[in-house]
């Protein structure tokens, strides 16, 4: 049979071989016209919630070890959705007009699933947390049996209409070589569990994935974003080599001699250790959101400095630079009071809520971070977020003269760390020599600079041909960035996805990058690529992708 190719979004830059197992649990739902006890439903739903608070705290916990802390926080989420008063009150409601519990409860989801579908980016991933959180009740309802994805078969490929964390969560990417699924996209919860697992996955496929039948061969191509179908005996051959570099632990140079700094970033504690075991040469991205989130008061000095010391001790002959804390947009902290904007990812966030309204916290995270440069082993640096003019910039380094003043009056030991700002607006770009003039470094998130440069929305698929790092007018805002910072003798870095794909490495090397920040399971890709780079050449085909005018002109002179 000729092989086919269904086409998609890419989640992990990976692939994968093997056969197909659908994935479809079914709840079949009682008769409306039945008459039912009141009390008794009342009695199950509470029970059903109970079981499900019960099962998704073991479920977090289970994450937590072996995904990490951030992914595993979507089910502190799903928890809250289990205790808000608004669907508990329209579930009973429900009930006391006579209706079984598990259609109250598909009532009473229903209208808020649908309300989020209508939305776009990460509001209308809630659709797909509320949907896990309902279907999950009704299961326990209902008597359903959940599906155990957990021990699937060596070489299963599990394809679906959608995969939600708790799904995505159970794969083993020992034994499962991959997912494809009708919906979703690159932000989606299951595509940002498949990276984490270094899972192959493919998502957004639309319709025509429910023509492949159980038990087809496929390969997964996360690289590229394709589902092949039947493939021949070279696609086989490809997918079956594609296992991923062996960790390189030595720090990497170009095969002519240009050292690039190979950095993982890190979002919890409890991802320094496996970062090092891959072979990072440090931390080019420590968010300290953890520090914030998941309690109901700021954390201390003191807690501060003792997580931001540890990871320096964790890399001890390497560099961590730390992010002060980045919230707002899609980030909310209930103690902040964070008011609600109609456009957040343009309004109060980053270094705009430290400076004011947040300027105590943000003195707090300060003398913690220059206690810790004293005290930890390795080197620290400090970097602001979403600066935009060089008054942000004056204003953030005034606050860590201020935290200096601070301690000196204190008599505490400090060291003033290496200062620097992530690149995120155009506006960065523009002013990138400027800002260069003021810090030690530069660090471009490509993320959030891809969507401010083309005006898309990172989350909202529609639009999603767009947000793409490798468009001529994003490659030209690096190249920009980093000739600015380099004229003034800034080192530079990029902490945004791009750095971790290794079919670009060749591209920001010869745009000059000196460090590369990534997630730490593509860390030994990127150190491979670079070490296969001869920096001369890439500065002669950078310099021919900067003459292009289309994504698929610069796609073509870099391959």
């Amino acid at each position: 049979m000729a092989s086919r190719t269904l086409r998609g979004t890419g989640a992990t830059p990976r692939s994968g071989l093997g056969t197909v197992v659908w994935y479809d649990p079914e709840i079949t739902l009682p008769d409306a016209g039945e008459s039912v006890d009141v009390d008794a439903e009342r009695d199950r739903f509470a029970d059903a919630v109970e079981t499900a608070r019960a099962e998704l705290e073991r479920e977090r916990d289970a994450t937590a070890e072996r995904v990490g802390e951030d992914e595993a926080a979507i089910f502190d989420a799903h928890i809250q959705f289990l205790k808000d008063p608004t669907i508990k009150d329209a579930v009973e409601a429900s009930i006391e007009d006579g209706r079984p519990a598990a259609l109250a409860v598909d009532d009473a989801f229903g209208g808020h699933i649908e309300q989020f579908e209508g939305m776009e980016g990460r509001m209308a991933e809630r659709a797909d947390d509320l949907r896990d959180v309902r279907d999950r009740l009704l299961r326990l309802l209902t008597g359903g049996e959940r599906v155990d994805l957990a021990d699937l078969p060596e070489g299963s490929v599990v394809l679906a209409e959608r995969l939600t964390p708790s799904d995505t969560a159970q794969l083993d990417p020992e034994t499962v070589a991959g997912f494809a699924t009708v919906t979703g996209g690159r932000t989606s919860h299951a595509a940002i569990f498949a990276r984490s697992l270094a899972l192959p996955a493919v998502v957004g496929l639309g319709e025509a994935l429910n023509d492949v039948e159980k038990g087809t061969e496929v390969v997964v191509d996360g690289d590229a974003g394709e589902l092949l179908v039947d493939p021949d005996e070279a696609e086989r051959e490809a997918a079956r080599a594609d296992d991923g570099a062996d960790v390189v632990e030595e720090s990497v140079a170009t095969s002519d001699g240009r050292e690039i700094e190979v950095a993982a970033n890190v979002g919890r504690p409890e991802e320094l250790e496996p970062a090092a075991a891959r072979g990072a040469d440090g931390v080019g991205l420590y968010r300290t959101e953890f520090l914030f989130l998941d309690r109901q008061s700021p954390p201390e000095e003191d807690e501060q400095y003792e997580a931001v010391r540890d990871a320096l001790d964790t890399f001890p002959e390497g560099r961590v630079v730390v992010r002060t804390l980045d919230i707002g947009g899609d980030k909310r902290i209930p103690y902040l009071n964070l008011p609600d904007e109609e456009n957040p990812f343009l309004g109060e966030r980053g270094i705009r809520r430290s400076l004011d309204p947040d300027s105590d916290l943000f003195a707090t995270q300060l003398r913690a971070l220059l206690r810790a440069a004293a005290d930890g082993a390795g080197e620290l640096d400090v970097m602001f977020p979403l600066v935009a003019t060089v008054d942000e910039l004056e204003a953030a380094i005034a606050a860590v003269d201020d935290a200096e003043a601070d301690l000196d009056e204190r008599g505490v030991d400090y060291e003033r760390p290496s200062l620097g700002v992530m690149v995120e607006t155009p506006s960065a770009v523009f002013m990138a020599d400027e800002f260069a003039k003021r810090v030690d470094f530069l660090s471009i998130g490509t993320n959030d600079l891809t969507q401010y440069v083309m005006a898309a929305d990172r989350e909202n698929e529609r639009v999603g041909h767009l947000h793409d790092p490798t468009h001529p007018g994003v490659v030209r805002a690096i190249a920009r960035t980093v000739e600015q910072a380099h004229e003034h003798d800034a080192w530079v870095g990029m902490c945004g996805e791009m750095a971790g794909n290794p079919d670009v490495t060749e591209l920001l090397v010869g745009l000059g990058l000196d460090e590369l920040s990534m997630s730490a399971v593509t860390i030994p890709d990127v150190k491979v690529a670079v070490s296969e780079t001869e920096h001369s050449a890439a500065r002669e085909r950078a310099e021919s992708a900067l003459r292009v005018a289309t994504r698929s002109e610069l796609h073509e002179t870099i391959q």
